[in-house]
């Protein structure tokens, strides 16, 4: 463009006033034609200031028709602003480059602005043969530009671009309520699918506010939250309808009674998560007690964990999301002579006063420590929550057992293990209890036990395991 030279008369002038007096002369933005010696195709170049780069010398191989609509055909590119969407997708097609539509769509892109611009010339009366005639003449003499963002005469598909030109009629253009209903049409396929998503987002919310511990869960009233700085090495936790109280706890135990998970479930967090320790007194008002006092123990204790959790992420500034993993678990199966178990009756009375089952599944209490393991009239679901822990693995349970069982179950833990100490609660895997002390007599090792004294049986696998990764926690806040 800087090598060109203004081109202020001869045919070509003459050919773009006969254009303006047909009406196509009235462009939004104005033009200069510069005649250059390289040998590249007529053509529109820039944006904000759009020149006509016309080859010296082609004019004398073109028929004044010939001139004309080649000279229309880029007149029309300035109308559209071509240049202006090329470049647009040459910067899309930069950041995107790895995404094949986009480059399809570039393709199209030019494909249809050629079009459009055909469509253009032909409606202003030019006959087909001689504008086909004069893009075949252009492409005779000169080179195509090599850049997509500079519209040319002889761009995208040449020979559909001539066999079209020569079969199709003129397009004619739209009114103001074909235009309506194409804008409305184009509206609707964007605001479709967002309102679709809104109407369906609403109940996915509302499901999400029901996994919520802080929505629709009863909360505690008060709680008290104070570092343990005893030094004993006593952890108790007990979560019962008016309550939950814990001693020497540490937010990783909190955690994992919260989340029911064991230790091998849970990551992340700060470095004090298993060193400090808590005192923590936690109450819900009568109202609340009364309607936990009615659930059964399964839902008492999800309800029980959403009131923990929503404490520890109130006080500790807690968040935590969930990863399933492939991991090594255990499967419990019925033993090959058949189940041992137990089956508590209704309206048992134990040693302890503890009323066994009354019949809705309500469940007594479990004692669980090192290389023990008493249950009465406790369901299967808590034995297995209980061996999980001991043996810091998953159990899945393929029995098919329902019901509440009593259980006793002794073995000797294996050298260096820490199985034990638990919990004690109305059922297991609540918190609750106290440390138990080691046996002293010895015994099984705790599969054989399983297997001989439940008539039940471990065995190793691979499974999906849910566990809980630590965002972010805090040390509690004040009272």
């Amino acid at each position: 463009m800087r090598q060109a030279l203004p081109l202020r008369e001869g045919r070509e002038i003459e050919a773009r006033r006969r254009l303006e007096r047909q009406g196509i002369g009235a462009l939004p933005l104005r033009i200069e034609m510069l005649q250059s010696r390289v040998s590249l195709e007529p053509g529109i170049f820039g944006i904000a200031r759009p020149v006509l780069l016309w080859l010296q010398g082609i004019s004398q191989h073109l028929e004044d028709t010939h001139l004309e609509a080649i000279l229309a055909h880029e007149l029309s590119h300035v109308r559209r602003r071509d240049n202006l969407a090329a470049a647009l997708h040459m910067l899309v097609e930069a950041i995107f480059w790895f995404h094949l539509v986009v480059w399809w769509l570039g393709a199209r892109l030019v494909e249809e602005r050629e079009r459009a611009c055909d469509e253009e010339v032909l409606r202003l009366g030019k006959q087909p043969q001689v504008y086909a005639e004069s893009i075949l003449k252009v492409c005779e003499f000169c080179v195509g530009s090599p850049l997509a963002c500079v519209s040319g005469v002889t761009g995208a598909d040449l020979k559909k671009r001539i066999v079209r030109i020569m079969t199709e009629r003129v397009t004619h253009q739209l009114d103001f309520s074909k235009k309506l209903l194409l804008g409305i049409a184009g509206l609707l396929a964007v605001a479709a699918p967002i309102a679709f998503g809104v109407a369906h987002a609403s109940p996915r919310q509302a499901a999400a506010q029901t996994q919520d511990p802080s929505s629709t869960s009863p909360a505690y009233e008060v709680a008290s939250i104070k570092p343990n700085k005893s030094g004993e090495n006593i952890i108790m936790m007990r979560s019962l309808p008016d309550g939950f109280t814990a001693t020497g706890v540490t937010l990783h135990e909190l955690i994992r009674a919260a989340y029911g998970v064991q230790n091998f479930q849970i990551s992340g967090g700060p470095g004090w998560l298993e060193s400090d320790k808590y005192d923590i007194q936690a109450e819900v008002d009568s109202s609340v007690a009364g309607e936990l006092r009615k659930l059964g123990p399964d839902q008492s204790r999800l309800e029980n964990q959403r009131m923990l959790q929503a404490l520890l992420a109130d006080r500790f500034r807690l968040s935590v999301h969930r990863e399933t993993k492939e991991l090594p678990v255990y499967k419990l199966v019925i033993a090959k002579n058949g189940s041992k178990l137990r089956q508590a009756k209704v309206g048992d009375t134990y040693p302890n006063g503890i009323k066994g089952p009354d019949g809705r599944g309500s469940a007594g209490m479990v004692r669980a420590g090192m290389g023990e393991v008493t249950g009465q009239g406790i369901s299967l679901a808590a034995l297995v929550r209980i061996l999980s822990e001991q043996l810091g693995r998953t159990i899945v349970d393929k029995t098919g057992i329902d019901g509440n069982y009593d259980i006793e179950l002794k073995w000797t833990p294996a050298a260096g293990s820490n199985q034990g100490p638990l919990f004690k609660g109305p059922e297991a895997g609540q918190p609750g209890g106290e440390t138990n002390p080691v046996p002293e007599t010895s015994g099984p090792s705790i599969f054989t036990a399983i297997q001989e004294q439940l008539g039940l049986k471990l065995e190793s696998s691979k499974g999906p395991v849910e566990t809980v990764v630590i965002d972010h926690a805090e040390t509690p806040s004040g009272n």
